[in-house]
């Protein structure tokens, strides 16, 4: 079962696109997550939603964040909404996989994942959230996994290791971003999960 694979968490990847580096001072644009689902003891990727987000009051968005984004705050086809019913209808999301699985929290999966993890905590004190379903400091980082199977750090390159498609046009959009990493996560749990299921009797240890 999967909640016996990440000690009753479930693992939700996780992709923000924001105005800048400062959690405190620059405003969330996007976010997206990918849902993880089991199938015959495998991780597989679920459902994915995202929501564009209207850049909180006083919050700042850098002119540099926009430019590496290619993003328009003003195009007719971005339809945003408020960042708290972003996150609203996020966590209900994740709650309701989180009871599917029977997972007592869920653990933020992302590529820098402290990034993500640095701006949802803020995001939840501004607007006033108690109760996110995140666990409130463990996280699953794709740039040490990748590092352990792949030697590499960057997504693009991790990606290229482990023969995923990665597309540099559809990258920093956050439902891409979080896709691929989510990709890349199932990957190498899959592959490299298996000290669980190795008799004990299979390892010798020098005395």
């Amino acid at each position: 079962m999967l909640k016996d694979r990440f000690r009753k968490f479930l693992p939700v990847v996780v992709d923000l696109e924001t105005g800048g580096f400062n959690s405190k001072k620059n405003a969330i644009l996007e976010i997206a997550i990918q849902l993880i689902d089991e199938e015959n003891s495998m991780l597989v990727l679920g459902e994915s939603h995202r929501f564009h987000i209207e850049p909180f009051q006083d919050l700042l968005v850098d002119d540099d964040a926009l430019e590496f984004l290619k993003l328009d705050l003003n195009h007719p086809l971005r339809v945003a909404v408020d960042e708290k019913f972003a996150l609203d209808s996020i966590f209900k999301i994740i709650n309701k996989q989180k009871n599917k699985y029977e997972c007592s929290r869920a653990i933020l999966v992302g590529h820098n994942a402290f990034f993500d993890h640095s701006f949802l905590l803020e995001a939840c004190l501004r607007n006033n959230i108690k109760k996110s379903p995140f666990h409130p400091f463990s996280l699953i980082d794709t740039v040490s996994l990748g590092v352990l199977a792949t030697k590499q750090t960057v997504l693009a390159r991790v990606c290229k290791e482990l023969n995923i498609s990665y597309d540099n046009e559809e990258a920093h959009s956050a439902a891409y971003d979080a896709m691929v990493t989510a990709e890349v996560f199932c990957k190498i749990i899959n592959d490299y999960d298996f000290w669980p299921y190795i008799d004990d009797d299979l390892l010798e240890f020098p005395e």
